[in-house]
């Protein structure tokens, strides 16, 4: 397909360790090699790292840019043990995506749970991460959004089409106005088709798994988002049950943290036009 290579970007893999085997991390890539300015973006929590090919693309003259695909997502390898989809195993493969770079600092955009991974990072003394984008997530997670994702995650429905399986993502997907085009090519990275015809989501249903054991409650994040103390960029969609007003309004007051709302949005603002990748783009170069 002309998506799989438009742009000439790369695709890679990179080992990473789990409880019990290894296991291997697709890595979609564009810019120079040996540019030693690096762009870490990750996708959602279904998502993967194709959503970020316009985003990549437009920075790849600034930065190296690699777009991973979590485990279980994507291109990526399935994880034998079910119960490594959760975050501490996500911080670890990155950290050795951060390190095939051959680099010890990089730049973050992460959208949802690629921010909190992002957050997770950014915490840590001596992180590698000197700028970060955290993009509709933030240091309160309500449970009723929570709950309303759990309604769908880790189901695995079948499509008779690519158009209909674009309409099932732009159903649960508030990205906000978005063209016919720009979801389709959200969408075709997020499918693949079985041998008798049918088109289905390329995930492992079991990274909803705690979504359905026990009981969903609110995630409180602050003990992390506290310890950060790089600059930070946070983006909202005004609709966005995630990442709620008050919480960003908090979070905005904290030093080095400038806050974007984007209009006509939910969960999660995408980075498809102009406007949100010139705000991205700006702060990233920012010097200060």
């Amino acid at each position: 397909m002309q998506w799989e290579w438009r742009h000439g970007l790369r695709n890679d893999d990179v080992a990473c360790h789990g409880s019990i085997d290894d296991h291997r991390i697709h890595v979609t890539e564009w810019g120079a090699v040996e540019n030693p300015n690096v762009l870490i973006c990750v996708h959602g929590l279904t998502r993967c790292g194709r959503d970020f090919d316009v985003l990549a693309q437009r920075l790849s003259d600034r930065y190296r840019v690699l777009c991973p695909d979590i485990a279980g997502r994507g291109l990526s390898d399935w994880l034998n043990n079910k119960a490594d989809y959760n975050y501490p195993q996500y911080v670890s493969d990155m950290v050795r995506v951060i390190a095939k770079t051959g680099q010890k600092t990089v730049h973050w955009v992460g959208t949802s749970m690629g921010g909190i991974i992002g957050m997770l990072l950014a915490a840590q003394p001596n992180s590698p991460i000197t700028r970060l984008v955290i993009n509709d997530i933030g240091s309160f997670i309500p449970k009723a959004a929570l709950q309303r994702i759990g309604t769908y995650v880790g189901g695995y429905p079948e499509f008779d089409s690519i158009n209909a399986a674009v309409q099932a993502v732009r159903a649960v997907s508030p990205f906000g106005p978005l063209s016919d085009q720009q979801w389709h090519d959200l969408t075709v990275p997020l499918v693949c088709q079985n041998t008798a015809g049918k088109w289905h989501f390329r995930y492992d249903p079991a990274i909803g798994g705690a979504f359905k054991e026990g009981e969903i409650g609110d995630v409180d994040l602050s003990e992390f988002w506290n310890a950060i103390r790089c600059p930070v960029l946070v983006t909202r969609g005004e609709d966005s049950d995630l990442l709620l007003k008050s919480t960003f309004d908090a979070m905005c007051q904290k030093p080095l943290v400038r806050g974007v709302t984007f209009a006509q949005t939910g969960h999660a603002p995408m980075f498809q036009d102009d406007a949100s990748i010139g705000l991205v783009r700006e702060f990233l170069l920012a010097t200060t």
